[in-house]
């Protein structure tokens, strides 16, 4: 079934599922072996083998090997013949994989894994800012400038599904305007982390203005070529961002 768009924790579509195979069995168990993977209820050093796997979820050992074959390219897991799967250390995870942070946003360590994902952005999202300052195109300064009107009138709707929409075009379109591709091809990652905070109850019930505000500065400084400034503004948004989710790990409650 194909994923709504809508829904901020609908898997990324991938091409990973060879024809002759039903998508959304494979996406099924796909997900469930990777989520019991980065949660630690299958743990590292762990060994299964693909006719136990087949039985468990009903599918056919095509499907349960394809969705092996998209783990082990992940970096999860290894085949070794005649023993079976086997789950590899943490340090070999490929964590930047869209799908590995979804899964381990859904997992217990939620929290730890926004923080730390807060100090990636915080080494990444700033530069990319500055760059833009100098790069942005006409369109891309029109383009944040609209995802910040979007974010204010979302926000004062109450309508979260939308205003992560708009929060998520509006990183993407920056980090594309950077000029860079490594940074560009980081959006997905950004996207993730929004999309977690949001699906996981850790924004705030009404988006905090003061969020808001700093995305304006952002799209302000990029559009008048000022890097310091929105490279400034931009550090300010992930650390607004940070805090709040240290203060929902912290107190247990959304932020």
């Amino acid at each position: 079934m194909p994923a709504d768009p809508a829904d901020p924790a609908a898997p990324t579509p991938t091409d990973d599922s060879p024809a002759g195979l039903e998508p959304g069995l494979h996406a099924s168990v796909l997900d469930r072996l990777g989520q019991e993977i980065v949660s630690g209820t299958v743990p590292v050093g762990s060994v299964v083998r693909i006719d136990q796997l087949d039985e468990r979820f009903g599918v056919s050992r095509s499907v349960v090997r394809e969705a092996v074959r998209v783990l082990s390219s992940m970096g999860l897991v290894e085949t070794r013949r005649r023993l079976g799967v086997r789950v590899r250390p943490r340090s070999q995870w490929n964590v930047f994989d869209p799908r590995v942070i979804r899964w381990r946003l859904d997992g217990p360590d939620r929290e730890d894994q926004l923080v730390s994902l807060g100090e990636l952005r915080r080494g990444f999202e700033p530069v990319a800012a500055e760059l833009a300052a100098d790069r942005a195109t006409p369109e891309q300064c029109g383009a944040m400038a609209a995802a910040v009107m979007q974010m204010t009138v979302h926000a004062k709707s109450g309508d979260l599904v939308a205003y992560l929409e708009a929060d998520k075009d509006f990183h993407r379109t920056m980090l594309e305007a950077s000029g860079n591709e490594m940074l560009a091809a980081l959006a997905t990652v950004v996207s993730e982390v929004l999309a977690g905070r949001t699906h996981h109850d850790l924004m705030p019930r009404t988006p905090n203005p003061t969020a808001i505000r700093l995305h304006g500065d952002v799209a302000q400084a990029i559009g008048s070529g000022d890097g310091r400034a929105a490279s400034a503004a931009m550090a300010s948004i992930i650390d607004e961002a940070s805090a709040a989710v240290r203060l929902a790990k912290d107190t247990g409650h959304s932020a």
